[in-house]
C-alpha cells in the first residue's frame, strides 16, 4: 500500500508537504483520518481477490490502512526508499526489522554503541531463539570483518550512536556486509532523514523511532522502516500483518502533520545545536564535548563525508562526576529533564541512570557514557534563551 508513485525529485520540504497524499471523495486539503478497523466489499468475490492480493485495496487496519499508507508513502519519498511499513513504536520498528528476517542458527554483528532496548534485542532477545549476536566496536572496521561468519544474515548499527554521538562510516561497514552476503540495517533517529541518507550510502534498511524529530512536539509513538519492495515482500509483510505491531491510524495521522514541518524544526534546532556547542566547548565546567559538525568531533572527517549537517543533539561531561550532573540538571529552567529527545521542547537526560543504566558500569566506561555525561537535545527555544539556561545551570555544577 505504500509504494511511491514515480514522481520529479522535488526538494525534501515540497515532499514532506505533499508526498502520498491520498484524497477522498471530498477533495480534503488535509489528509483524511480514517479511523475504522475493516473495511466493506461490494461483493463476495471481491472480497475474495482483496485476500489473494489479485485486487488492490485495504482489508483490514492490522497491517493496511489508507491513513497508514499515506505516512509511509511519505516517509519513503522523502527517504528515497522503494517503500515503507509503519509501526507503534521505534523498537517495534527496530525489532521487527531485525527479528522478521532471521531464524535458529543465523549470527547478527552489532556495534556495541546502542540504545539500551536496542542492543537488549540483539544481546538478549535474540540469543532466546538461536540466534547468535557479536558486538563490536563500531568505528573499528577491522572488527567488522572479523566478526562476519558464513552464517552471519544481518549487521545493525546507529549513527549518530546514542548518546555518544559517535558517527560509524555507513558506507564501510555496509561494503564488508554486502561481502558476507549479509544486511546492513541503519537506525537514523540521531541523524533524522533531513541530515543523512543511510541508503545512498549503502544500507540496505533503515529505521526510525518517529516518536523522536519525525513527531517532534511529544504527542505520540510511531515507527517506521524503509527497504526495498523486495526485503519488505519476502520478510516483513507476513510477519507484521500475523504478529500485528501495528501503529494506530489516528498516530500515523499526527505524525503525516509532523512531517509538514520536519525540516524547518531540524534545522533551527541544528542551528541552535551548533551555537550551544560552541559556548560549551570553551566552558570551564566541561570537559568534554561531543557535537557532530565541529572540527574537534572524534570523526569530523566522516560526519563532512556522509552527513549534510549535524544533530539536534549534544553530548557533554560535567566537571565533578554524578553529583555534579545532577546539580546541573536540576537548576536547568528551560531544559527539562526527559528521556525522549527531538522535541520541540530542550530535553536533557542522564544516560548513565536512564537510558543505559541496565548495563553494566564498565561496559558504560568504555562506550563513553560516564557518571558526568549529558545528553542534551535542543528544541525550538531562542538560542540565547538556552544558553543563557546553560550556562547558568552549570555554575550550579
Amino acid at each position: 500500500m505504500s509504494e511511491t508513485k514515480s514522481a520529479p525529485r522535488y526538494h525534501p520540504e515540497t515532499r514532506l508537504v505533499h508526498s502520498g497524499t491520498l484524497r477522498s471523495q471530498f477533495a480534503e486539503t488535509s489528509e483524511a483520518l480514517f479511523l475504522t478497523q475493516g473495511y466493506v466489499y461490494d461483493t463476495a468475490e471481491q472480497c475474495e481477490a482483496r485476500f489473494k492480493g489479485d485486487d488492490p485495496g485495504f482489508i483490514y487496519s492490522r497491517y493496511s490502512n489508507p491513513t497508514v499508507a499515506m505516512f509511509e508513502q511519505r516517509m519513503a519519498a522523502l527517504e528515497g526508499a522503494e517503500t515503507a511499513r509503519a509501526l507503534a513504536t521505534g523498537m517495534a520498528a527496530v525489532t521487527t526489522a531485525i527479528l522478521a528476517p532471521l531464524k535458529a542458527g543465523d549470527h547478527v554483528v552489532a556495534a556495541k554503541a546502542l540504545f539500551g532496548s536496542c542492543r537488549y534485542v540483539v544481546e538478549d532477545l535474540l540469543p532466546r531463539y538461536g540466534i547468535e549476536s557479536t558486538l563490536v566496536d563500531g568505528l573499528d572496521l577491522d572488527q567488522w570483518r572479523k566478526a562476519m561468519r558464513p552464517n552471519t544474515k544481518t549487521c545493525f548499527i546507529e549513527s549518530p550512536t546514542n548518546p555518544t554521538l559517535d558517527v560509524l562510516d555507513i558506507g564501510g561497514i555496509a561494503e564488508i556486509a554486502h561481502q558476507a552476503g549479509a544486511r546492513l540495517i541503519v537506525d537514523n533517529v540521531f541523524a533524522t532523514p533531513i541530515w543523512q541518507s543511510p541508503l545512498a550510502l549503502g544500507a540496505d534498511v533503515v529505521v526510525y523511532s518517529a516518536t523522536k524529530h519525525i513527531d517532534g512536539q511529544g504527542r505520540t509513538l510511531g515507527g517506521v522502516i524503509l527497504s526495498s519492495n523486495a526485503f519488505v515482500q519476502e520478510h516483513l509483510q507476513t510477519f507484521i500483518r500475523q504478529t500485528g505491531p501495528s501503529i494506530s491510524p489516528f498516530n500515523a495521522w499526527i505524525l503525516l502533520k509532523g512531517l509538514e514541518t520536519l525540516g524547518v524544526r531540524v534545522r533551527q534546532q541544528t542551528d541552535s545545536a551548533a551555537a550551544i556547542a560552541e559556548v560549551l566547548a570553551s566552558h570551564p565546567k566541561v570537559s568534554r564535548l561531543v557535537y557532530p559538525g565541529r572540527p574537534d568531533h572524534p570523526q569530523a572527517a566522516l560526519v563532512k563525508k556522509q552527513m549534510r549537517a549535524g544533530s539536534t543533539l549534544i553530548g557533554f561531561e560535567v566537571k565533578g562526576g554524578k553529583a555534579a550532573a545532577f546539580r546541573c540538571l536540576n537548576a536547568l529552567k528551560i531544559a527539562r529533564i526527559s528521556n525522549n529527545l527531538g522535541d520541540a521542547k530542550s530535553l536533557v537526560t542522564h544516560p548513565a541512570t536512564t537510558t543505559h543504566q541496565r548495563l553494566a558500569p564498565e561496559i558504560r566506561a568504555g562506550l563513553g557514557i560516564g557518571e558526568s555525561f549529558i545528553r542534551y537535545s535542543v528544541g525550538l527555544e531562542h538560542k540565547d534563551d538556552l544558553i543563557e539556561d546553560l550556562v547558568t545551570a552549570l555554575e550550579k555544577a
